[in-house]
């Protein structure tokens, strides 16, 4: 398995912190995203930078990645695990259990991502992962986190998750809050229960502060001046945004109840204002361009 350089793939230095890696992220996912981008490879760009996130943005997961990195592996060396697995308590790693639902926004992690922290989207850790060892201690229920897509959440869905071997169904009520928990009785791995403590798996567009969701919108200087109708993703479909003429870059505009479901109410989507000006293509556009330099000269700033 070749090694991947996860800081290298967000353009981000080992010492950044989390607001950066977050920043990147975002940038690049939204270059990327399949539904948008005309970029060449496109998809596989998208998933390279979303498995860099996961692995990042994650503290557990990147303690451990940067214990690996400090061993001087470069992207494209051959990387093997060590005897008992990258997660052997014993050698300085991470002893712990995840799952991931399938069908997330990138898809399916690459063999060194799921090596090291375990099967990835399909199940439980197993070895070489950060999964149960050989010799751990036995227990009546089996504790391990499960990334939901926001989507799933919105909706409520039943997602497939692969366990020691065998396909599992499981129900994901709507609104399902990080940190809660879904029993699957007799499921753990010494025949107790298996405790899927809830995680929000990440989003390319969307981010989550409570019950409401927040979406950065790109729009054109002319959009934000004189206003304009624009169609805005939400996880339950695009809706039609207006955009009052005026705005500036920053302004937050709601979108109500179309945030994730609660009681006693509905969460909101906050659409945060991003102010981008095209580059210009052709001779037209660097004329209008030029035009707009001459109707508003070197005043604007103190306008």
């Amino acid at each position: 398995m070749q090694f991947k350089d996860y800081y290298e793939t967000l353009g981000v230095e080992a010492s950044a912190g989390d607001a950066e890696i977050k920043t990147a992220y975002r940038r690049l996912a939204r270059k990327f995203h399949p539904d948008v981008s005309k970029e060449p490879e496109a998809e596989e760009k998208f998933k390279a930078v979303n498995e860099a996130y996961e692995a990042l943005r994650d503290p557990q997961k990147r303690k451990a990645y940067d214990q690996l990195r400090a061993r001087g592996y470069r992207p494209g060396d051959d990387v093997q695990p060590p005897p008992g697995g990258f997660g052997d308590p014993g050698a300085g790693g991470v002893d712990f259990e995840e799952i991931f639902a399938g069908g997330g926004a990138g898809g399916g992690f690459s063999d060194f991502f799921e090596t090291l922290f375990g099967r990835g989207r399909g199940g439980p850790a197993g070895p070489g992962g950060f999964g149960p060892q050989p010799g751990a201690r036995t227990r009546a229920d089996t504790r391990a986190k499960l990334a939901i897509p926001l989507e799933t959440v919105y909706s409520g869905d039943t997602v497939r998750i692969g366990v020691d071997g065998k396909t599992l169904q499981v129900r994901v009520p709507k609104g399902i809050r990080e940190g809660q928990a879904i029993r699957l009785a007799g499921q753990g791995a010494t025949g107790g229960d298996l405790l899927l403590e809830i995680e929000y798996a990440a989003h390319p567009r969307f981010e989550v502060d409570g019950r409401n969701v927040i979406h950065v919108l790109p729009v054109a200087p002319w959009e934000a001046a004189l206003g304009a109708s624009i169609s805005v993703p939400t996880l339950g479909g695009p809706v039609e945004l207006k955009i009052p003429a005026g705005s500036e870059a920053g302004r937050k505009l709601r979108l109500r109840g179309r945030g994730l479901p609660g009681k006693p109410a509905d969460g909101d989507q906050i659409v945060e204002l991003e102010v981008l000006a095209p580059t210009p293509q052709n001779d037209a556009q660097k004329k209008a361009y030029e035009t707009m330099k001459d109707a508003f000269g070197a005043g604007w700033r103190r306008a």
